[in-house]
């Protein structure tokens, strides 16, 4: 009998997202079900889509979509460098769906967090644009990942009715859970770590998010709700086993090698005991009162959650 790995054990009860754009990960280390990606509004872009678009094998997107959005801009009246970006993105995007089953995530700009309008007009741009290279491509397929603040969520919304999936990024907070589902995010991506424990070098999260995970999960079990959560932000295969019998999890191509190691089985996830956070009740519901909501979110964790979305939001768009 073959000794199961820890990639094994993790999908044999959780989808398992690869948190890259570079295929070669998605034929190596697959099956994955979605590809997750971030991406920063400069042609210099961060994270993972600076990590694939900095390979030379991979320099010949990057010429073709200065050329493309020199063409295309005029139609979006928008800014070229912007759009550069976009195109990078889907290119890398359209190749990654081919090794995958099920949806490429591409996020929004950042820096129009707190405009619904801005929020929505940026990824139906998106969606055209895989269109526009593609145009047989299912666009069910796609999503549009939207930072969680209160205009993001709306957009969601707006975007969820007009068949377009979106998943609620940089959510640090069961407020935030609860307005994603009264919203129907098809996703959302709680941040165990914060985002600078990966470009901060020494910095550790000591508040980490595993136990809201598991009871954002338990929640949307008791009120029947569509929206998948997903975890994202992880540093270590400890972590990840918490976190097995989540819906869904991305993980990074690091942490992927060192899952093909043998399952030890000493980490007891937080889904196979009661949630250790209070789950809300069945009614609570923030959709129609923005002031409660802000009000409930500005005291999560003695306003520890805030000051998280607004750092990260704020670091996207610095780099």
């Amino acid at each position: 009998m073959a000794v199961q790995t820890g990639l094994d054990y993790m999908r044999s009860r959780t989808l398992v997202d690869c948190d890259t754009m570079d295929d070669e990960v998605a034929k190596t280390l697959g099956p994955f079900q979605d590809c997750t990606s971030n991406q920063a509004m400069k042609l210099t872009v961060q994270a993972i889509a600076l990590g694939e678009l900095s390979k030379p094998e991979r320099s010949a997107i990057i010429v073709s979509a200065r050329s493309d959005a020199a063409v295309l801009h005029a139609k979006y009246s928008m800014d070229m460098n912007e759009l550069a970006v976009e195109i990078s993105m889907v290119k890398l995007a359209l190749e990654m769906a081919r090794h995958i089953r099920g949806r490429v995530h591409v996020q929004v700009n950042p820096y129009y967090s707190y405009s619904t309008e801005k929020i929505i007009v940026n990824a139906l741009r998106i969606v055209q644009l895989f269109q526009h290279y593609q145009p047989d491509f299912d666009v069910s397929r796609i999503c549009i990942k939207i930072p969680s603040t209160w205009e993001g969520m709306m957009a969601c919304q707006t975007l969820e009715l007009a068949g377009v999936r979106t998943l609620a990024t940089t959510l640090f907070s069961m407020a935030q859970a609860v307005l994603a589902a009264e919203v129907n995010c098809t996703y959302i991506a709680p941040y165990v770590n914060e985002l600078k424990v990966h470009v901060q070098p020494g910095y550790v999260d000591n508040a980490k998010l595993l136990p809201l995970c598991a009871a954002i999960q338990k929640y949307y079990e008791s009120i029947s709700s569509r929206t998948i959560v997903l975890p994202a932000s992880l540093t270590s295969v400890e972590e990840i086993f918490f976190l097995a019998g989540v819906d869904h999890i991305t993980i990074s191509p690091g942490l992927l090698t060192q899952l093909k190691q043998p399952y030890a089985g000493n980490v007891k996830s937080l889904f196979d005991i009661a949630p250790t956070l209070p789950i809300p009740a069945r009614g609570v519901s923030f959709i129609n009162d923005r002031g409660s909501y802000q009000i409930t979110f500005a005291r999560d964790q003695g306003g520890a959650s805030q000051i998280k979305l607004t750092e990260e939001i704020e670091g996207i768009e610095r780099n």
